[in-house]
Protein backbone atom coordinates (compact mmCIF):
# COMPACT_ATOMS: atom_id res chain seq x y z
CA UNK A 1 0.00 0.00 0.00
CA UNK A 2 2.69 2.64 0.73
CA UNK A 3 4.64 1.47 -2.43
CA UNK A 4 1.40 2.37 -4.50
CA UNK A 5 0.87 5.77 -2.75
CA UNK A 6 4.70 6.75 -3.15
CA UNK A 7 4.08 5.31 -6.84
CA UNK A 8 1.13 7.16 -7.74
CA UNK A 9 2.83 10.48 -5.94
CA UNK A 10 5.78 9.87 -8.64
CA UNK A 11 3.78 9.95 -11.33
CA UNK A 12 3.79 12.92 -13.89
CA UNK A 13 0.01 14.69 -13.17
CA UNK A 14 -1.93 14.52 -16.79
CA UNK A 15 -4.66 17.81 -17.30
CA UNK A 16 -7.68 16.76 -19.34
CA UNK A 17 -11.43 18.71 -19.79
CA UNK A 18 -14.10 17.89 -17.42
CA UNK A 19 -16.16 14.95 -17.89
CA UNK A 20 -19.15 15.48 -15.87
CA UNK A 21 -17.17 13.52 -12.87
CA UNK A 22 -18.88 15.85 -10.56
CA UNK A 23 -18.70 13.68 -7.39
CA UNK A 24 -14.97 13.36 -7.23
CA UNK A 25 -14.78 17.12 -8.42
CA UNK A 26 -16.51 18.07 -5.37
CA UNK A 27 -14.97 15.52 -2.92
CA UNK A 28 -11.36 16.95 -4.07
CA UNK A 29 -11.97 20.52 -3.57
CA UNK A 30 -13.84 19.95 -0.65
CA UNK A 31 -10.76 17.97 0.95
CA UNK A 32 -8.21 20.17 -0.30
CA UNK A 33 -6.61 23.25 1.50
CA UNK A 34 -7.27 25.75 -1.15
CA UNK A 35 -11.02 24.44 -2.34
CA UNK A 36 -13.55 27.01 -2.13
CA UNK A 37 -16.69 27.15 -2.65
CA UNK A 38 -16.45 28.78 -5.99
CA UNK A 39 -14.80 25.96 -7.40
CA UNK A 40 -17.99 23.44 -6.69
CA UNK A 41 -19.66 22.17 -9.65
CA UNK A 42 -22.69 24.02 -8.54
CA UNK A 43 -21.02 27.30 -9.28
CA UNK A 44 -20.45 26.48 -13.16
CA UNK A 45 -24.07 25.06 -13.04
CA UNK A 46 -25.78 28.45 -11.68
CA UNK A 47 -23.78 30.40 -13.96
CA UNK A 48 -24.23 28.41 -17.06
CA UNK A 49 -27.76 28.01 -16.31
CA UNK A 50 -28.33 31.54 -15.69
CA UNK A 51 -25.60 33.49 -17.74
CA UNK A 52 -25.02 31.93 -20.21
CA UNK A 53 -21.30 31.44 -19.55
CA UNK A 54 -19.06 29.44 -21.22
CA UNK A 55 -17.11 27.14 -19.08
CA UNK A 56 -13.48 25.01 -19.72
CA UNK A 57 -12.97 23.24 -16.74
CA UNK A 58 -9.90 21.16 -16.05
CA UNK A 59 -8.86 18.41 -14.04
CA UNK A 60 -5.31 16.92 -12.79
CA UNK A 61 -4.69 13.27 -12.67
CA UNK A 62 -1.94 11.02 -11.34
CA UNK A 63 -3.75 7.56 -12.88
CA UNK A 64 -6.92 7.25 -11.80
CA UNK A 65 -6.46 9.94 -8.71
CA UNK A 66 -7.76 13.64 -9.01
CA UNK A 67 -4.79 15.79 -8.03
CA UNK A 68 -5.86 19.33 -8.90
CA UNK A 69 -8.69 21.32 -10.55
CA UNK A 70 -9.28 24.65 -12.42
CA UNK A 71 -12.27 25.94 -13.52
CA UNK A 72 -12.13 28.34 -16.13
CA UNK A 73 -14.86 30.32 -18.19
CA UNK A 74 -14.44 32.15 -21.50
CA UNK A 75 -15.55 35.82 -21.17
CA UNK A 76 -16.42 37.43 -24.58
CA UNK A 77 -18.88 40.45 -24.66
CA UNK A 78 -19.30 43.43 -27.60
CA UNK A 79 -16.64 46.02 -27.21
CA UNK A 80 -14.82 43.91 -24.62
CA UNK A 81 -11.47 41.44 -25.36
CA UNK A 82 -12.13 37.75 -25.00
CA UNK A 83 -10.15 35.92 -21.88
CA UNK A 84 -10.30 33.07 -19.94
CA UNK A 85 -11.13 33.88 -16.11
CA UNK A 86 -11.75 31.70 -12.74
CA UNK A 87 -14.32 32.33 -11.33
CA UNK A 88 -16.51 34.65 -12.98
CA UNK A 89 -18.69 36.47 -9.64
CA UNK A 90 -16.45 35.22 -7.28
CA UNK A 91 -13.88 36.19 -4.38
CA UNK A 92 -12.09 32.85 -4.99
CA UNK A 93 -11.08 30.23 -7.32
CA UNK A 94 -7.86 29.63 -9.71
CA UNK A 95 -6.07 26.61 -9.37
CA UNK A 96 -7.02 24.20 -6.37
CA UNK A 97 -4.26 21.43 -6.31
CA UNK A 98 -2.59 18.75 -4.27
CA UNK A 99 0.80 20.00 -4.68
CA UNK A 100 3.13 21.97 -6.60
CA UNK A 101 3.59 19.79 -9.55
CA UNK A 102 -0.58 19.84 -10.13
CA UNK A 103 -0.40 23.00 -9.94
CA UNK A 104 2.03 23.78 -12.77
CA UNK A 105 0.44 21.26 -14.73
CA UNK A 106 -3.00 23.01 -14.72
CA UNK A 107 -1.40 26.53 -15.30
CA UNK A 108 0.30 25.26 -18.23
CA UNK A 109 -2.98 23.09 -19.74
CA UNK A 110 -4.71 26.91 -19.00
CA UNK A 111 -2.02 28.98 -21.16
CA UNK A 112 -2.72 26.47 -23.91
CA UNK A 113 -6.44 26.88 -23.58
CA UNK A 114 -5.95 30.48 -23.63
CA UNK A 115 -3.89 30.36 -26.74
CA UNK A 116 -6.20 27.79 -28.40
CA UNK A 117 -9.31 30.05 -27.64
CA UNK A 118 -7.81 32.88 -28.63
CA UNK A 119 -7.91 34.65 -25.07
CA UNK A 120 -6.01 37.62 -24.81
CA UNK A 121 -5.19 36.86 -21.29
CA UNK A 122 -5.76 34.54 -18.44
CA UNK A 123 -6.83 36.21 -14.64
CA UNK A 124 -6.61 33.08 -12.23
CA UNK A 125 -8.54 33.91 -9.05
CA UNK A 126 -6.05 32.23 -6.57
CA UNK A 127 -3.04 34.59 -5.37
CA UNK A 128 -0.46 31.91 -5.21
CA UNK A 129 3.28 32.58 -6.76
CA UNK A 130 3.93 31.41 -10.16
CA UNK A 131 6.80 32.01 -12.76
CA UNK A 132 5.22 33.93 -16.02
CA UNK A 133 2.25 35.61 -13.93
CA UNK A 134 1.80 39.48 -12.86
CA UNK A 135 0.14 39.64 -9.68
CA UNK A 136 -2.73 42.51 -9.66
CA UNK A 137 -2.91 43.66 -5.88
CA UNK A 138 -3.93 46.64 -4.26
CA UNK A 139 -7.50 47.05 -5.11
CA UNK A 140 -9.33 44.90 -3.13
CA UNK A 141 -8.80 43.33 0.59
CA UNK A 142 -10.90 40.60 2.41
CA UNK A 143 -11.85 40.61 6.20
CA UNK A 144 -12.40 37.03 7.83
CA UNK A 145 -11.94 36.51 11.86
CA UNK A 146 -12.89 33.57 14.32
CA UNK A 147 -16.03 32.84 15.56
CA UNK A 148 -16.66 33.01 19.28
CA UNK A 149 -18.14 30.20 20.94
CA UNK A 150 -21.21 32.14 22.21
CA UNK A 151 -23.32 35.22 21.54
CA UNK A 152 -21.78 36.48 25.04
CA UNK A 153 -18.14 36.28 23.84
CA UNK A 154 -19.01 37.31 20.43
CA UNK A 155 -20.51 40.53 22.45
CA UNK A 156 -17.81 41.10 24.26
CA UNK A 157 -15.65 40.93 20.91
CA UNK A 158 -17.55 43.85 19.44
CA UNK A 159 -16.49 47.07 19.40
CA UNK A 160 -18.01 49.53 21.73
CA UNK A 161 -19.35 51.33 18.97
CA UNK A 162 -21.06 48.60 17.79
CA UNK A 163 -22.48 47.47 20.83
CA UNK A 164 -24.18 50.52 20.88
CA UNK A 165 -25.56 50.18 17.45
CA UNK A 166 -27.28 46.65 18.66
CA UNK A 167 -28.37 48.02 21.66
CA UNK A 168 -30.27 51.14 19.38
CA UNK A 169 -31.80 48.47 16.63
CA UNK A 170 -33.37 46.05 19.90
CA UNK A 171 -35.07 49.30 21.11
CA UNK A 172 -36.39 49.38 17.77
CA UNK A 173 -37.49 45.93 17.93
CA UNK A 174 -35.75 44.81 15.01
CA UNK A 175 -36.73 41.05 14.17
CA UNK A 176 -34.62 38.40 11.98
CA UNK A 177 -35.66 35.14 10.28
CA UNK A 178 -33.26 32.71 8.73
CA UNK A 179 -36.09 30.13 8.18
CA UNK A 180 -37.03 31.49 4.61
CA UNK A 181 -36.19 31.04 0.90
CA UNK A 182 -38.05 34.11 0.00
CA UNK A 183 -35.55 35.50 -2.40
CA UNK A 184 -38.69 37.74 -3.85
CA UNK A 185 -38.36 39.92 -0.87
CA UNK A 186 -34.70 39.20 -0.57
CA UNK A 187 -34.19 40.40 -4.34
CA UNK A 188 -36.09 43.90 -3.90
CA UNK A 189 -33.88 44.98 -1.10
CA UNK A 190 -30.85 44.04 -3.14
CA UNK A 191 -32.24 46.15 -6.12
CA UNK A 192 -32.12 48.58 -3.29
CA UNK A 193 -28.82 48.34 -2.45
CA UNK A 194 -27.82 47.80 -6.26
CA UNK A 195 -29.28 51.03 -7.52
CA UNK A 196 -27.75 53.03 -4.46
CA UNK A 197 -24.36 52.19 -5.57
CA UNK A 198 -25.06 53.08 -9.08
CA UNK A 199 -24.24 48.45 -10.27
CA UNK A 200 -26.58 47.00 -12.01
CA UNK A 201 -28.78 43.89 -10.18
CA UNK A 202 -28.44 40.27 -10.67
CA UNK A 203 -31.53 38.69 -11.64
CA UNK A 204 -34.21 37.08 -9.56
CA UNK A 205 -33.02 34.03 -10.90
CA UNK A 206 -29.53 33.79 -9.88
CA UNK A 207 -30.44 33.63 -6.76
CA UNK A 208 -32.96 31.28 -6.57
CA UNK A 209 -30.96 28.60 -8.74
CA UNK A 210 -28.26 28.76 -5.88
CA UNK A 211 -30.69 28.28 -3.00
CA UNK A 212 -31.87 25.24 -5.72
CA UNK A 213 -28.20 23.77 -6.02
CA UNK A 214 -26.95 24.58 -2.66
CA UNK A 215 -29.67 23.70 -0.14
CA UNK A 216 -27.22 22.67 2.50
CA UNK A 217 -25.02 25.68 2.00
CA UNK A 218 -27.55 28.66 1.50
CA UNK A 219 -29.30 30.98 3.87
CA UNK A 220 -31.33 34.15 3.14
CA UNK A 221 -32.12 36.16 6.65
CA UNK A 222 -34.38 38.81 6.48
CA UNK A 223 -34.43 41.74 8.97
CA UNK A 224 -38.29 43.34 9.50
CA UNK A 225 -39.30 46.20 11.30
CA UNK A 226 -42.61 45.25 12.33
CA UNK A 227 -43.87 43.70 9.09
CA UNK A 228 -41.91 45.93 6.98
CA UNK A 229 -38.69 44.12 5.25
CA UNK A 230 -35.63 46.60 5.52
CA UNK A 231 -32.22 44.44 5.27
CA UNK A 232 -31.42 40.95 4.37
CA UNK A 233 -28.28 39.01 3.02
CA UNK A 234 -27.87 35.34 1.09
CA UNK A 235 -25.12 34.27 3.48
CA UNK A 236 -23.18 31.11 1.56
CA UNK A 237 -21.43 28.33 3.93
CA UNK A 238 -18.22 26.27 2.92
CA UNK A 239 -16.67 24.04 5.34
CA UNK A 240 -16.54 26.03 8.71
CA UNK A 241 -16.87 29.17 6.78
CA UNK A 242 -19.70 31.42 6.47
CA UNK A 243 -19.96 34.55 4.44
CA UNK A 244 -22.68 36.89 3.75
CA UNK A 245 -21.87 37.37 0.06
CA UNK A 246 -24.90 39.20 -0.81
CA UNK A 247 -26.73 42.00 0.60
CA UNK A 248 -29.38 44.72 0.37
CA UNK A 249 -31.00 46.86 2.76
CA UNK A 250 -33.31 50.16 2.47
CA UNK A 251 -31.36 53.35 3.20
CA UNK A 252 -34.49 54.61 4.93
CA UNK A 253 -34.15 52.64 7.67
CA UNK A 254 -30.73 52.74 8.52
CA UNK A 255 -31.56 55.45 11.21
CA UNK A 256 -32.62 52.01 13.17
CA UNK A 257 -28.79 49.89 12.69
CA UNK A 258 -30.80 47.71 10.31
CA UNK A 259 -27.19 46.34 8.66
CA UNK A 260 -25.70 46.01 12.16
CA UNK A 261 -28.44 44.36 13.41
CA UNK A 262 -28.48 42.42 10.04
CA UNK A 263 -24.71 41.17 10.26
CA UNK A 264 -25.17 40.46 14.38
CA UNK A 265 -28.11 38.36 13.39
CA UNK A 266 -25.75 36.48 10.43
CA UNK A 267 -22.70 35.67 12.99
CA UNK A 268 -25.03 34.36 15.53
CA UNK A 269 -26.88 31.59 12.46
CA UNK A 270 -23.97 30.96 11.15
CA UNK A 271 -22.28 29.98 14.46
CA UNK A 272 -25.42 27.74 15.41
CA UNK A 273 -24.77 25.81 12.04
CA UNK A 274 -21.50 25.26 13.00
CA UNK A 275 -19.32 28.03 11.10
CA UNK A 276 -16.02 28.87 12.78
CA UNK A 277 -15.05 31.55 10.94
CA UNK A 278 -17.12 34.52 9.37
CA UNK A 279 -15.77 36.22 6.51
CA UNK A 280 -17.07 39.69 6.10
CA UNK A 281 -16.17 39.34 2.23
CA UNK A 282 -14.22 40.90 -0.44
CA UNK A 283 -14.23 45.31 -0.62
CA UNK A 284 -12.42 47.95 -2.68
CA UNK A 285 -9.62 49.13 -0.44
CA UNK A 286 -10.66 53.18 0.39
CA UNK A 287 -14.40 52.79 0.43
CA UNK A 288 -17.26 53.46 2.68
CA UNK A 289 -18.11 49.25 2.80
CA UNK A 290 -14.07 48.94 3.19
CA UNK A 291 -14.03 50.97 6.19
CA UNK A 292 -17.65 49.52 7.97
CA UNK A 293 -15.97 46.30 7.77
CA UNK A 294 -13.02 48.04 10.01
CA UNK A 295 -15.55 49.49 12.48
CA UNK A 296 -16.54 45.69 13.31
CA UNK A 297 -13.20 44.90 14.46
CA UNK A 298 -12.14 43.05 11.31
CA UNK A 299 -8.84 43.10 9.92
CA UNK A 300 -7.95 43.40 6.26
CA UNK A 301 -6.08 41.14 4.28
CA UNK A 302 -5.08 41.81 0.54
CA UNK A 303 -6.30 40.10 -2.23
CA UNK A 304 -3.91 39.30 -5.08
CA UNK A 305 -5.24 37.83 -8.24
CA UNK A 306 -2.36 36.47 -10.90
CA UNK A 307 -2.55 37.61 -14.59
CA UNK A 308 -0.61 36.25 -17.73
CA UNK A 309 -0.79 38.31 -21.53
CA UNK A 310 -1.08 35.50 -24.11
CA UNK A 311 -0.34 38.45 -26.86
CA UNK A 312 1.48 41.67 -27.06
CA UNK A 313 -1.07 43.74 -25.35
CA UNK A 314 -1.22 44.70 -21.34
CA UNK A 315 -3.64 43.11 -19.47
CA UNK A 316 -6.42 45.43 -18.84
CA UNK A 317 -7.06 46.51 -15.17
CA UNK A 318 -10.88 47.28 -14.15
CA UNK A 319 -12.89 48.32 -11.72
CA UNK A 320 -16.72 49.41 -11.28
CA UNK A 321 -15.22 52.45 -9.79
CA UNK A 322 -13.43 53.54 -13.49
CA UNK A 323 -13.72 56.84 -14.52
CA UNK A 324 -15.48 55.56 -17.48
CA UNK A 325 -18.08 54.39 -15.93
CA UNK A 326 -19.41 57.32 -13.34
CA UNK A 327 -21.49 58.89 -15.31
CA UNK A 328 -23.34 55.64 -16.23
CA UNK A 329 -23.37 55.08 -12.40
CA UNK A 330 -25.01 58.68 -11.85
CA UNK A 331 -27.82 57.37 -14.65
CA UNK A 332 -28.50 54.14 -13.04
CA UNK A 333 -28.59 55.62 -9.68
CA UNK A 334 -31.58 57.57 -10.63
CA UNK A 335 -33.78 55.03 -12.41
CA UNK A 336 -36.91 53.80 -11.15
CA UNK A 337 -36.42 50.50 -9.11
CA UNK A 338 -38.37 48.25 -11.67
CA UNK A 339 -36.36 49.04 -14.27
CA UNK A 340 -33.40 47.99 -12.64
CA UNK A 341 -33.99 45.21 -12.56
CA UNK A 342 -35.59 45.17 -15.79
CA UNK A 343 -32.29 46.29 -17.20
CA UNK A 344 -29.59 44.55 -14.61
CA UNK A 345 -29.41 41.29 -16.10
CA UNK A 346 -29.19 42.13 -19.77
CA UNK A 347 -25.56 44.24 -18.02
CA UNK A 348 -24.85 41.88 -15.78
CA UNK A 349 -24.63 38.78 -18.32
CA UNK A 350 -22.62 40.67 -20.67
CA UNK A 351 -20.33 43.07 -18.57
CA UNK A 352 -20.44 42.22 -15.27
CA UNK A 353 -17.88 39.30 -15.38
CA UNK A 354 -15.52 42.02 -16.16
CA UNK A 355 -15.97 43.93 -13.47
CA UNK A 356 -16.10 41.52 -10.55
Amino acid sequence: MMAAAEQSRALRPVVSRYAGERTAWDAFVRRAADGTFFHLIGWKEVLEDVFGLRAHYLVARRGAEIAGVLPLFELRAPLMERCLLSVPFAVDGGVCGADRDAQDALDAAALTLGRERCARYIELRDGRDAPGFGVRDGRYARFRRQLQPDDAAEWAALPPKRRNMLRHAARHQLTADAETRDTATFHDLYAHTARRFGTPVFPARFFRALLDRFPEETTVLIVRRGSIAVAGALMLRFGDVAFPYYAGSRREFFRYASNDFLYWELMRFARRCGARTFDFGRSKVGTGVYTYKHLWGFEAEPVRYRVRALDASAVPTRSSADAGLSGLQTVWRHLPLPLTKLLGPFFVSRYGPYYT
